[in-house]
């Protein structure tokens, strides 16, 4: 399926979803919870409706209460053998695979096509280490995990994805001896363990921080049950923020920002350098942007999803734009930097593709074309907002939303947005 995009103003208010990321982990650790908990505007994506899947296949009872959740965690594993389908989510194989070694029994994880490509070798390794019995297709699911694992004291790298490391945080508490995890080399995606920890705090587990992002501890405890409200995702905010950008006459967005930290709000200091201006009011987020953005260099080690929203930008950059040290951009759902070098080249850009990000040449005309999503939600969500901008293209696969934003079409639509079903 493809989508027609003409060019497009948007004006009028748009809302922006909950948050993926901490709809993932207030699950998967409300789930772990001998108790009751409620978990408040939650995302309903085929992500997260993955984990909650996962969970009740392990043992929770998850009920749905209009936007909330109300979830009784598990009072013991089963031993019994389990095969879980996390679809298109790797927050959800990634953490799903560390709470299966906790289970006596055996578990067996997959997932569709896109995530059968993911790489999980770091984690199976650590798990083994602490003495699962862990078997993969070379590294990447689908998965099977026997455990349990007991504790004990582990090295994992970082530069691949900060999920191996929630993962181990999450399962932690559950072990006889706690375990205590060294980080090689950097580590990428620092707030998303930053938020896996805020996360687990809500719930009333401490960890213990030895050296930040380097060595942490994390003894048994018990989670402890918890209300938790969901923010708005950051990662769909710069989405529409972009939008504002580019083709935003009197754009609001409404978002509710909440306590707990998101890295994406980088977006909002990265857009004042190129020369917008960003103003929040009251879960009111307004963009005033200059006829031609400044262009520069920005590091996206810690904000790999901000790639795609900003890498569009080039069509109304003045000078180039760079965007680096986001190697693990590659392992997504998709490899975004070669896709986006690939589809943006097509819009007129000039692009040089190098190892870890993109160099983005504003183009001297922008023209129509057709662009290939591959199926990434991230990429075809930017992929329509730089056609709202250049006119006459189509873009691939707008059922890929459904993972992070299901109504982004119609949202988009609704404030102004030329987008049709082809």
């Amino acid at each position: 399926m493809k989508c027609k995009v003409d060019q497009s103003k948007l004006s009028g208010t748009i809302s922006c979803p909950p948050n993926k990321s901490y709809t993932h982990r207030a699950i998967f650790l409300a789930s772990l919870v001998n108790g009751k908990s409620l978990i408040k505007n939650v995302l309903k994506s085929r992500d997260t409706m993955a984990t909650v899947e996962i969970c009740k296949n392990f043992g929770a009872d998850i009920q749905e209460a209009g936007s909330n959740l109300k979830i009784k965690g598990i009072d013991e594993f089963e031993s019994s053998d389990l095969t879980v389908d996390a679809s298109n989510s790797g927050t959800s194989i990634r953490i799903a695979a560390a709470i299966a070694a906790l289970r006596d029994g055996k578990t067996v994880l997959t997932g569709d096509e896109s995530l059968r490509k993911r790489p999980m070798k770091p984690l199976l390794d650590a798990l083994e280490t602490l003495g699962a019995k862990c078997a993969s297709d070379n590294g990447r699911p689908p998965l099977t995990i026997t455990g349990r694992i007991r504790g004990g004291e582990i090295t994992i790298p970082g530069n691949i994805s900060s999920q191996f490391v929630s993962a181990l945080f999450i399962a932690a508490p559950k072990t006889e001896g706690g375990i205590t995890i060294n980080i090689e080399s950097d580590l990428v995606s620092k707030p998303y363990l930053d938020a896996t920890i805020s996360t687990m705090k809500k719930f009333g587990v401490e960890v213990d921080v030895v050296v930040p992002y380097k060595k942490y501890s994390i003894s048994p405890q018990e989670y402890m049950h918890s209300t938790v409200t969901i923010p708005s995702d950051f990662s769909s905010i710069a989405l529409l923020l972009s939008a504002a950008v580019l083709v935003g006459e009197n754009l609001t967005i409404k978002a509710s920002i909440g306590d707990l930290t998101q890295g994406d709000e980088a977006i909002i200091d990265i857009l004042g350098k190129l020369g917008a201006d960003v103003s929040l009011h009251k879960n009111a987020i307004k963009v005033k942007a200059p006829e031609k953005l400044l262009g520069g260099k920005f590091d996206l080690s810690n904000t790999p999803d901000l790639l795609p929203p900003l890498a569009i930008l080039a069509l109304k950059c003045e000078f180039p734009l760079e965007l680096y040290n986001v190697r693990h951009a590659r392992f997504k759902e998709t490899d975004r930097i070669a896709i986006l070098a690939r589809e943006l080249k097509k819009l007129g850009i000039g692009v040089v593709e190098k190892e870890d990000g993109l160099v983005l040449n504003p183009p001297e005309e922008t023209r129509g074309a057709e662009l290939v999503s591959e199926d990434d939600h991230r990429l075809f969500m930017a992929f329509c907002i730089a056609a709202m901008y250049v006119g006459n293209c189509t873009v691939s696969d707008p059922e890929s939303v459904d993972v992070s934003y299901p109504t982004f079409v119609e949202d988009m639509n609704g404030v102004g947005a030329k987008i049709s079903t082809v």
